[in-house]
């Protein structure tokens, strides 16, 4: 591990997966709560539109990224429930995103190899300006949770007596899938843009499964996160398979694991007797 990290692409790579997984295991916590796992899964497709857009221009693709899902994420919050059930609106709204993401590097085809890594991620090839960009959206993403946490649990948990109180639910789903738009971009620079499901839900969606409690669940999310990141990076180091790759098998097994995990819990509660 000292030999690993006499590197500095291995220290940017541990650095950005870090600060990543930190991000995504609080927010995606509340992703999932919230069942808006979708979510993230759409602003990666409409994000990879943007960063895309950002290479043809010169601009770097992790801000092309942060824009357009930032301004996704307001987009869904202000349409609220009009967005539910609408399948095949959205399918056909992801698809054009991708074709419209093509299409922008075939008119520059100097930086087409990029596709490659804005779709699966190239988290070695993460510079230290990313790192300290990606330190810059950690920040603000866990100050803007800070700030919306507490309506936001209320609004998630009791949606109907949290409007009754006051709390605009149209508000809280706006700044919050807001904030799902800054980690996704964070999330597309560790494993791509099709990937994101694989630190932004896998590691929320298991500590779920393992455990009630909020501040242990958001705990655990965040554990798993870092070290299914940090794991892969280690796995694709040794192995030479791709981290994106290693990255998605410990989200999928971690998970598999918590169901596991959950599923004999059950099994051994006592069942109430008859009458």
């Amino acid at each position: 591990m000292i030999g690993l990290l006499g590197y500095d692409f291995m220290r940017n790579a541990f650095a950005a997966a870090g600060l990543v997984a930190v991000m995504s295991g609080l927010v995606g916590f509340f992703l999932v709560l919230r069942g808006q796992t979708f979510a993230g899964h759409a602003l990666s497709h409409v994000g990879f539109t943007g960063a895309t857009g950002a290479v043809l221009i010169g601009v770097s693709p992790l801000w092309g990224l942060v824009g357009v899902t930032v301004a996704g994420g307001v987009g869904m919050g202000l349409l609220g429930e009009r967005l539910a059930g609408r399948d095949v609106a959205i399918g056909m709204v992801l698809a054009t995103a991708l074709g419209l993401g093509l299409l922008f590097l075939h008119f520059f085809t100097a930086y087409a190899s990029q596709a490659t890594a804005l779709l699966f991620g190239n988290v070695f090839g993460v510079d230290r300006g990313t790192v300290w960009g990606l330190a810059g959206l950690c920040l603000l993403a866990l100050a803007a949770l800070g700030a919306i946490a507490r309506p936001l649990l209320f609004a998630t948990l009791q949606p109907e007596l949290a409007e009754a109180r006051g709390v605009s639910l149209r508000l809280v789903s706006v700044l919050f899938l807001a904030l799902v738009g800054l980690c996704t971009a964070g999330c597309a620079q560790i494993v791509g843009v099709l990937l994101v499901f694989t630190l932004m839900v896998g590691p929320a969606a298991a500590a779920q499964r393992l455990t009630v409690r909020l501040g242990r669940g958001m705990a655990l999310a965040v554990a798993l996160a870092l070290t299914e990141a940090w794991g892969g990076i280690v796995l694709a180091w040794f192995t030479d398979w791709p981290a994106s790759f290693w990255i998605t098998a410990l989200s999928a097994l971690a998970y598999s694991l918590a169901w596991a995990l959950a599923w004999l819990a059950d099994g051994r509660r006592p069942v109430p007797a008859a009458g």
